[in-house]
């Protein structure tokens, strides 16, 4: 018979959303553990390509109770060099983590949650989930209708171009992803197309200062979900077109072609070996420069409302993506000239261990703010546009975090008021 436990609340996921709640939990002297599928930092160990950087600023790292203490503040972490970040943090905070744990089951049981591992047993009275958002990739429905001659992968499979034959490359997806992976495999020598379809631009330094740090004082990064008008739009805004390189450049669709990466309209079929391609490039790249331009009005209203206008560079603007005249509408796969295809075309979560209805019929836990309200003391941590624009990022994970373990508290503050032999139970 599997081992039983019983305490007081699970957290499930060790990367940086799981060790920031239980940060929290700690200083609220709540009795936790924190179950990890893999290591610490599992999803950077074994999910990422070599290549890949942090898209945010080394000082943009920010955890409860814990930073950057290097000497290049405005540098951007490799992926070895987050995983020790995280690592560091756990050991920092002495985080109660069982590593190789696979959470196989979460299900209520009367008033409680019973947390079902490879390993044993956990009764429990809250449960906070914080696996991520990129479990899974995101395939199109077209996918299936791809020639087989055509080596298919995801992000989470791509490593570097090496692994990829001699030949041209179509990348489908133009969010961070899409654009860094279209720029690594161009400059290795494979011509690469790339699908676009809806996208952020901005630019890596704007007015002297890095675009993180203009989005984090303005406060546009603390932007909260009960402060838009339409949060689930919000949630689905694709990631900014943004790249963590030591000279600082820009990624766009720009910098794409100027190198010589083709641009084609969002993938909308494939039909007797032939990708077919929406004809709308252009009004989709009109929105994103639209989009970026108002980002900037946002930035210069607050740097001369707060007196910054004198210690930075003067505004400036960029220029329109370029597209060409007529973009083609139709590539042929079975003439050989496309090898692979690379899908960055999304991610989405795996519940498929949750064994509580709390899906809406895409998949996603439905929740006010990570507040699962359908199964008070469930919480959700570390998704896009959680509680803040930030939410997904290192440094947002704190503050939800935060926000969470005080509305988790108050939860078993009221459970112990109902029911007295709780508090003997955790004690």
């Amino acid at each position: 018979m599997r081992h039983r436990a019983r305490l007081t609340t699970v957290v499930i996921g060790g990367g940086q959303a799981g060790l920031a709640m239980s940060w929290w939990l700690a200083r609220r002297s709540i009795d936790h553990v924190v179950l990890e599928r893999g290591e610490v930092a599992n999803s950077w160990k074994t999910e990422r390509w070599d290549s890949l950087s942090l898209l945010t600023p080394n000082w943009q790292s920010r955890l409860p109770g814990y930073g950057y203490q290097g000497n290049d503040p405005d540098g951007f972490r490799s992926m070895p060099e987050t995983i020790g970040f995280i690592e560091k943090y756990a050991q920092a905070i002495a985080a109660p983590v069982h590593a190789r744990t696979r959470v196989t089951s979460v299900r209520s049981r009367g008033d409680d949650y019973e947390v079902v591992t490879d390993q044993r047993t956990w009764t429990c009275e809250t449960v906070v989930l914080a696996t991520g958002a990129c479990n899974t990739p995101v395939l199109p429905a077209v996918a299936g209708a791809v020639p087989s001659a055509i080596k298919t992968l995801t992000p989470l499979q791509y490593r570097n171009p090496d692994q990829l034959e001699e030949g041209g490359v179509l990348v489908v997806g133009a969010s961070a992803s899409g654009v860094q992976i279209a720029d690594e495999i161009q400059r290795s020598g494979r011509p690469v197309t790339l699908a676009v379809g809806e996208h952020v631009r901005v630019p890596r330094v704007y007015r002297g200062k890095d675009i993180k740090w203009w989005m984090d004082a303005s406060g546009v990064l603390d932007q909260r979900y009960d402060e838009v008008d339409d949060i689930v739009r919000a949630r689905n805004v694709p990631s900014l077109q943004l790249a963590g390189y030591a000279d600082r450049r820009s990624i766009d669709l720009n910098s794409l072609t100027t190198i010589g990466v083709k641009l084609v309209g969002r993938l909308a079929g494939v039909n007797d070996g032939k990708a077919q391609f929406s004809g709308s490039l252009r009004n989709v790249c009109a929105l994103a420069d639209l989009k970026l331009i108002r980002l900037l009005d946002t930035i210069d209203t607050w740097a001369r409302e707060n007196g910054r206008d004198g210690e930075v560079a003067p505004p400036q603007r960029f220029e329109s993506t370029t597209v060409e005249e007529s973009p083609p509408l139709l590539l042929d796969l079975t003439r050989g000239r496309i090898k692979t295809i690379i899908w960055a075309t999304g991610f989405r979560p795996d519940y498929s261990w949750l064994d509580v209805p709390v899906l809406d019929r895409k998949g996603h836990i439905r929740h006010d703010g990570g507040v699962v309200v359908e199964a008070p003391g469930l919480y959700l941590l570390g998704m896009p546009f959680l509680r803040r624009r930030k939410s997904s990022l290192i440094d947002g994970v704190g503050d939800d975090a935060r926000d969470l373990s005080a509305h988790l508290a108050s939860y078993l503050g009221d459970r112990a008021l109902s029911r007295p032999e709780l508090i003997a139970a955790r004690g």
